[in-house]
């Protein structure tokens, strides 16, 4: 292909490469279908309610595409007459998903749940075909399924009994719904019902809900979504506690405070186990986010200690040299040190001052910002003998010597500054501080 001259107007202006899909937009212009899709739904293009042509700039009225059939048949007939000469056939494109298909396959769920599986499958495949097909779903309610599905995980997390009443049904069936034999109605047995919600969270996530549709869910207390999260975060596999943390932390983001401060102490846990367990960087990073965004409301905190956070995070700060991943452990270690009990644990860790300090000045900026920041609270609030004797042996006074040397931020600057005078009648003479650093001690 890269031998062969292929003729303008059979390639794509955003990709610049050959169409596949041809379509047409309301200025005229021609694109390949997927690549305009993502201009036109995934990409910040949507912010406004004025979508734009790529190409003329100009504010497109409506959003449809229309396949151009025409060009598309001359690129096949070029392809199949290159074809020995190592171009690809194209084939003819499948047309996409329209509102009422999938309307008809959720109402057809609703009405035997016992497909439930497979129409999970086939709305995965829809949402891998294309942006344009999870807009469709999401307009065809399909997320509002999705949430109901998974939330049919709290119904039997609640009433453990289910499960036995089940296995004991005198259909001798591993689901039963409205039985009429045993006079039971639920969804679905705990096994069945984790693997609904696994495959629900995973079509979720890859739908990736705007910020109106989050709300809507996590406002609609029928629905419980953050408790439907937190159940596959319990009891899911590894691939859909990474989409359940992802999804909590854009969830997280357009709360309200009242359900930011609500949050129950075993999320904590729960997400202490996704960072423990490494499952994946993108998750991690989610993780370590929410961690942030919690502790700057109510006693989150406090939970987010009692969950095992101070000890997860220095074991993983021990562990990290990814320079965004250190600033957001960093970030979230210094949330966690804005209480007493968390300055308790990091002092108490036998690692905790030293990798802290150890990070400042070898990471970023942010992270030695943050590094200073948690030195600072402890020796602020938790100054006692033993921990500043420590801060002198792991070389923490040391290195707040060279931030008052080097180029750093003011706010660092200022920050090591006051440590260093806060207790520069313990430290000052110490041997254990370089002579050429002692000589910037202020």
């Amino acid at each position: 292909m890269d031998e062969i001259e292929v003729p303008t107007h059979f390639l794509c202006p955003i990709s610049l490469q050959l169409m596949r899909d041809p379509v047409t937009v309301y200025t005229g212009i021609t694109y390949d279908r997927e690549n305009i899709e993502k201009w036109l739904f995934s990409c910040n293009n949507n912010n406004n309610n004025s979508r734009t042509c790529p190409v003329t700039k100009q504010s497109l009225l409506n959003t449809d595409l229309t396949p151009n059939h025409t060009l598309r048949r001359f690129i096949q007939s070029w392809c199949t007459l290159n074809a020995s000469l190592g171009v690809e056939l194209i084939p003819t494109p499948k047309s996409p998903i329209d509102k009422s298909q999938i309307l008809n396959l959720i109402n057809e769920t609703k009405r035997f749940p016992q497909k439930q599986l497979k129409c999970l499958k086939r709305l995965r495949s829809f949402v891998f075909e294309g942006e344009r097909n999870k807009s469709c779903l999401e307009s065809a309610g399909a997320i509002d399924f999705l949430a109901s599905t998974m939330n049919n995980i709290n119904k039997v997390q609640q009433d453990p009994t289910l499960l036995t009443k089940l296995l004991n049904c005198s259909c001798n069936k591993l689901s039963c719904i409205d039985c009429k034999n045993c006079n039971i109605t639920v969804a679905y047995c705990n096994l069945e019902t984790c693997r609904l919600s696994e495959a629900a969270v995973e079509v979720l996530f890859h739908i990736s809900p705007s910020e109106v549709m989050l709300k809507k869910l996590i406002n609609n207390e029928e629905i419980q979504f953050v408790e439907s999260l937190f159940q596959v975060l319990r009891v899911g596999n590894y691939q859909s506690r990474a989409y359940a943390t992802m999804l909590l932390k854009s969830a997280f983001e357009v709360a309200n405070p009242i359900q930011l401060i609500s949050v129950k102490s075993m999320l904590f846990v729960e997400i202490m186990r996704v960072l423990r367990d490494k499952i994946s960087q993108q998750a991690s990073k989610a993780a370590l986010k929410i961690i942030a965004e919690l502790c700057e409301w109510g006693r989150n905190r406090i939970k987010g200690v009692e969950g095992g956070g101070v000890s997860v995070l220095i074991e993983l700060l021990l562990d990290t040299q990814e320079r965004r991943a250190c600033e957001l452990i960093l970030i979230a270690l210094d949330k966690l040190c804005g209480c007493a009990e968390g300055r308790a644990e990091l002092v108490n860790h036998g690692a905790g001052v030293a990798i802290v300090s150890k990070k400042v000045l070898r990471v970023s900026y942010v992270a030695s910002d943050r590094g200073v920041k948690i030195l600072s609270s402890i020796c602020r609030y938790s100054a006692t003998s033993r921990v500043l004797h420590e801060m002198l042996q792991v070389g923490a006074v040391s290195k707040l010597c060279l931030v008052l040397q080097v180029n750093t931020s003011s706010k660092t600057k200022e920050r090591a500054k006051e440590i260093l005078k806060l207790h520069s009648m313990l430290w000052k003479n110490s041997p254990c501080i370089p002579l050429h650093l002692l000589s910037s001690y202020p």
